[in-house]
């Protein structure tokens, strides 16, 4: 009875163990499965191309059929937000997926050799912010930027977190900028060192630097690849045959090579494209199209003459919390997959990158606070509901009201009163004036419906009184818990 008993646990035992090597492998293979469907990931982001400055988002001259082919087979988004109506917020934002404020990035980055009394020289993304190559590496993604940071006021400097600290295996950027123009620019460094002089064009140059990273590349592994144009930014340099080109169309050649400018970098993008077609890269490759921030405006400052970029319907330009300010082209194409097909007005921004990427790579989510959200089911079903509305806090804006929200079809917009009068253009948050910041209100409310007046022209609060209440309850709300959580320089 004993032998027999014996004989019956011992082939239970070995039927739980089977089981459990089955259920093992099966975990291994549905683990593998899964890496394999990871898909590689591709920003393409320009630096201030406007929302009309795309031949598919309705340019009169500039032509640019390998973007108007990606949207034409993709997706076409035409109320697409940035960050922030500025670079280097924008691109904190992006990279983060949470308000550029809450980082401590109100602005535009400066050199931080020349200490300043508004703190800007201590600007940074700090080393704490998580990312998304950060958070794409740890599941097995390789990961490469190449083209602008703007991330640090010490560029290249061991004082600072470097592109490399959030997550990027490979970088190959300058600080701000291509120095001293597009054209053979001598300011990219690669992996920390200095490259020197460089003969052709940035929008090229990048698009080389990540083509030979991707033949250089080991393994099967997926990959995130950000390529962060420098144009149609200022200073501008274009192939003369392109220039000539548009010549037909104006008469101002400083027009003619911001046109130019434009088609260069969609000659960027199609030899990047067909180089995915070409090594089989394209069955499984999310590409995302967009920019930074609106158009600058002609001639704001000395260097600004070719800045003939468009904001298409939208009232603005780049610094505006218009429209024109943040909402910017956006295109997106999962190559080799079965989405939604169309132009389409859903409302998403840069922000909702992060959580996108992160939930179709199987990655995790930062502990900090996120302000945008994944996006994933849309690129099936061309359907989005946002779960809280878009808010931009940019207080050194060039029109009055510097906080706009977005919330459905409505966007409200308002200055911020202190006692002394209306809050002064700021800079940067800092300990020197973080109570003037924190003790100014919201006032002179304006509210638009964006669906029936895209230019922002009527104020609708005392047509539509009851969505006005409640939208001005909401952005103090927004406004209030962004404020509190946003970071506040102080020099140690």
């Amino acid at each position: 009875m004993e032998e027999r008993r014996a004989g019956v646990i011992k082939i239970l035992v070995t039927l739980i163990g089977f089981g459990l090597l089955v259920s093992c492998k099966t975990t291994k293979e549905e683990v593998h499965a899964q890496k394999l469907e990871q898909p590689n990931i591709i920003v393409l982001l320009c630096d201030d191309l406007g929302y009309g400055d795309l031949s598919s988002f309705g340019h009169p001259f500039i032509e640019t059929p390998n973007l108007d082919a990606l949207a034409e087979s993709g997706i076409k988004l035409t109320s697409f937000y940035s960050a922030a109506p500025v670079c280097s917020p924008s691109r904190i934002g992006l990279l983060t997926g949470r308000s550029p404020n809450r980082a401590g990035l109100y602005d535009f980055i400066v050199g931080g050799n020349t200490q300043r009394e508004d703190l800007k020289d201590l600007v940074h993304l700090r080393a704490e912010e998580e990312t998304i190559p950060g958070l794409l590496k740890e599941v097995g993604y390789s990961t490469c930027l190449v083209g602008k940071w703007h991330g640090s006021s010490l560029f290249n400097s061991e004082k600072q977190p470097q592109p490399d600290h959030f997550g990027f295996e490979h970088w190959f950027a300058t600080h701000n900028n291509a120095s001293p123009t597009h054209k053979n620019p001598k300011n990219f460094v690669r992996n920390g060192s200095e490259v020197g002089q460089l003969e052709g064009f940035s929008s090229q140059l990048i698009v080389d630097e990540a083509i030979d990273w991707l033949d250089k590349k080991e393994g099967e592994n997926p990959f995130f690849l950000e390529v962060a144009f420098h144009e149609p930014h200022e200073p501008i340099a274009s192939p003369e045959s392109l220039v000539n080109k548009y010549l037909e169309f104006t008469d101002i050649k400083e027009e003619a090579e911001f046109f130019a400018n434009v088609e260069n970098v969609d000659i960027a993008v199609g030899r990047l494209l067909a180089y995915l077609k070409e090594k089989g890269l394209d069955s499984n490759t999310l590409v995302v199209f967009t920019s930074d921030n609106g158009p600058e405006t002609l001639n704001r400052y000395p260097k600004a003459k070719r800045s003939f970029g468009s904001p298409g319907d939208l009232k603005g330009m780049k610094l505006w919390t218009t429209e024109a300010g943040f909402r910017v082209p956006c295109i997106i194409n999962w190559l080799g997959k079965d989405t939604f097909n169309g132009t389409t007005d859903a409302v998403i921004s840069a922000l909702d990158f992060l959580p996108t990427f992160s939930e179709l790579a199987g990655a995790g989510l930062p502990k900090k606070k996120l302000d945008g959200q994944s996006f994933a089911s849309f690129l099936k079903t061309g359907n989005i509901q946002r779960q809280k509305p878009l808010i931009w806090s940019f207080y050194n804006a060039l029109n009055e009201r510097v906080v706009a929200m977005r919330s459905d079809d409505w966007k409200i917009m308002a200055q911020l009163k202190t006692k002394e009068g209306y809050l002064p253009k700021i800079l940067n948050v800092h300990s020197g004036n973080e109570a003037l910041v924190k003790n100014a209100e919201l006032s002179d409310f304006v509210l638009y419906n964006l669906k029936e007046d895209v230019q922002e022209s009527q104020d609708v609060s005392k047509k539509h009184p009851e969505v006005f209440e409640q939208m001005k309850i909401q952005l103090s709300q927004e406004y209030q818990e962004l404020l509190n959580d946003s970071h506040i320089w102080a020099r140690n």
